[in-house]
C-alpha cells in the first residue's frame, strides 16, 4: 500500500511527492539526532551509576521486593531485573532491553516454555513505571513543545496504574493456570 501510494503520488504530483520526501527525511534526521542526545545523556547516567556502585545499592534496596514478586529466581536474574527496572524508571526502554533479555535468559533455566515469573516480568517490563519518560520528553522538545516535561505526571500515573493492573492480572492468570495444570494428567503437564 505504501509503495503503491508513493508511486501514485510521484506520477500524479511529482513536485509534492519529492517535497514531502525531503521534508520527511529532514525531520527524521533531526528527531534521530535529538533522541541520540537524550539517550547519550541517560546511558551516561546509567554508566556513572554502575561505576559509582549506585546500581548495586539500588539492587540491594529492591532485592527484597523482587524476591517476593519473582519467587525462586537466582540472584543474577534478580540483579538484571533490578537494572531493567531502573532503566525503565528513567524512561530508557531501549537501554533496558539488553538487561531484560539477560534476565529472561537466567529465568528460563533452559526450559522451552515461559514460566509464570517470566510472564510476570514481561508484563512488568511492558507496562514499566516511568518516573522520567525521557524518550517522550525528548521527542516533545525536538518538536518545539513549550513545556516538554508536562507529560511527566500523567505518564507516571498512567504507568503506575497499568503496572498495577498488569501485575494483578498476571498473578491471577498464573494462579488459574496453576490450578488447571494440577487437574491435567501427568502425561500432559
Amino acid at each position: 500500500m505504501l509503495a503503491g501510494g508513493l508511486i501514485f503520488l510521484t506520477v500524479t504530483a511529482p513536485q509534492t511527492a519529492f517535497s514531502v520526501m525531503l521534508t520527511g527525511t529532514t525531520n527524521a534526521v533531526e528527531l534521530a539526532l535529538s533522541l541520540f542526545a537524550v539517550y547519550a545523556i541517560w546511558l551516561s547516567v546509567l554508566e556513572i551509576m554502575d561505576k559509582a556502585g549506585i546500581s548495586k545499592a539500588v539492587n540491594k534496596l529492591l532485592a527484597p521486593l523482587w524476591k517476593r514478586i519473582f519467587k525462586g529466581e537466582s540472584d543474577k536474574a534478580l540483579e538484571y531485573i533490578s537494572l531493567n527496572f531502573s532503566a525503565n524508571l528513567l524512561g530508557m526502554g531501549s537501554a533496558a532491553t539488553p538487561m531484560g533479555i539477560k534476565a529472561m535468559e537466567h529465568m528460563s533455566k533452559g526450559r522451552e516454555k515461559a514460566s509464570d515469573n517470566m510472564i510476570l516480568f514481561l508484563v512488568f517490563n511492558a507496562t514499566s513505571i516511568q518516573l522520567i519518560p525521557a524518550t517522550v520528553v525528548g521527542m516533545r522538545a525536538a518538536e518545539g513543545s513549550a513545556n516538554a516535561a508536562d507529560i511527566i505526571l500523567p505518564s507516571l500515573l498512567a504507568t503506575v496504574i497499568s503496572t498495577a493492573v498488569g501485575v494483578t492480572l498476571a498473578k491471577l492468570c498464573g494462579k488459574i493456570s496453576g490450578k488447571m495444570r494440577k487437574k491435567l494428567p501427568l502425561s500432559r503437564r
